[in-house]
C-alpha cells in the first residue's frame, strides 16, 4: 500500500476536529464548504483501529491535517516520553500530516503523567535540554516540528532568557518552527503583567508556521485580583481577533487555527469563527 502524499498546510483558516462534528465535516465536504485544513490531537487516535480511525481516514481524504501533540513532554527531566514518540511516529506514517507540533512544556515526572502542560524555566540548562529533545523527535519523525508558546500562570525566578528570546534560540539550535498562540500570549500577559503587543512585535514572523486563536475566561483569584484561565471553551475574544489582524497585516497570511476544546459548540458556530479568521486572512492579502 502506497503511503498517502504529504500536503501543505494552507495559509487559510483551519479548525480543531472533534468527534461531535465528524458527520458535519463529511457533510460539508460533500457540499464543498469545508475549511482549508483541520487539527487533531494525535493522542486521541493512538488506538490501532475502530470508529475514530474510520472517521479520520474518511475526513483526511478531503483536507490536510495538522497533528498537535499534547503528550511528548519535551521539557521533562527524563526527556521525551518514548512510548508517546513511537505512537506519534506510527500515526504520522499512517496519515502523513502536513504539520506536527507540541508545546513548550512538560507533563511527566517521577513515573507520573500530569493532565496539564506545565511551564519550563527559561534557563540555559532548560534550553539545552529542550533543544536536544526537539532534535530527537525531529530525527525520529524525519521532519521539522513546531513548538507552541505556553499559557503561563506563574513565572520562575531568575530566568536567563525572555520567553521570545528562548523560543528564538530554540528554533536556531533545533531547526524547529513556532506555533504563535495569540490567546496564550494574552493569558500570560494578563497573569504576569506583561505587554502582549510588545511580545507579538518581538517574535520573528519567519519562524511562525501556524497561528492559534481561542477563547479564555477571567475569574476572581480569591485574593482581590483576577486570573486568566486558558480553557479554549468560548468564542475568540475581540482583543485576540484584533491582535491577529494586526499581526497578519504586518507579516502576511499564515495558517490560522480556531481552537475550541471545551464546551464545544455546534458546527455552525465553529464555522462562523473560521470565517472570521478567513476574512482577516483575505484582508491581509489585500493589504500586502
Amino acid at each position: 500500500m502506497n503511503p498517502r502524499p504529504l500536503r501543505d498546510l494552507p495559509r487559510r483558516a483551519g479548525f480543531g476536529l472533534k468527534p461531535e462534528h465528524y458527520a458535519d465535516v463529511l457533510a460539508a465536504a460533500e457540499r464543498a464548504t469545508l475549511p482549508a485544513w483541520a487539527e487533531i490531537h494525535p493522542q486521541n487516535y493512538f488506538g490501532a483501529g475502530g470508529p475514530p480511525h474510520r472517521w479520520l481516514t474518511a475526513i483526511a481524504a478531503h483536507l490536510p491535517l495538522s497533528f498537535h501533540s499534547v503528550g511528548l513532554s519535551l521539557g521533562s527531566a527524563a526527556g521525551v516520553d518514548t512510548d508517546e514518540l513511537e505512537a506519534l511516529a506510527s500515526l504520522c506514517d499512517r496519515y502523513r500530516p502536513a504539520m506536527v507540533s507540541d508545546h513548550l512544556s512538560w507533563s511527566n515526572g517521577g513515573g507520573d503523567k500530569f493532565p496539564d502542560l506545565l511551564p519550563v524555566p527559561y534557563s540555559h540548562a532548560a534550553l539545552d535540554h529542550f533543544a536536544a529533545q526537539v532534535v530527537r523527535v525531529q530525527n525520529r519523525l524525519g521532519r521539522p516540528m513546531l513548538i507552541e508558546n505556553p499559557s503561563r500562570y506563574v513565572a520562575y525566578a531568575g530566568d536567563d532568557w525572555s520567553e521570545v528570546d528562548f523560543l528564538h534560540e530554540l528554533c536556531r539550535r533545533s531547526g524547529c518552527g513556532l506555533i504563535l498562540d495569540i490567546n496564550n500570549v494574552e493569558v500570560s500577559a494578563h497573569n504576569l503583567g506583561l505587554d502582549p503587543d510588545a511580545w507579538l512585535a518581538a517574535v520573528d514572523p519567519a519562524l511562525v508556521g501556524e497561528i492559534h486563536v481561542a477563547g479564555h475566561k477571567v475569574k476572581d483569584d480569591g485574593w482581590g485580583g483576577y486570573i486568566a484561565i486558558d480553557d479554549h471553551g468560548s468564542a475568540v475574544r475581540a482583543s485576540c481577533w484584533d491582535r491577529l489582524a494586526a499581526f497578519l497585516r504586518r507579516v502576511g497570511p499564515k495558517p490560522v487555527l480556531v481552537e475550541w476544546d471545551s464546551h464545544v459548540p455546534n458546527f455552525a458556530t465553529l464555522m462562523a469563527e473560521v470565517r472570521i479568521a478567513d476574512a482577516l486572512l483575505d484582508a491581509a492579502c489585500v493589504d500586502a
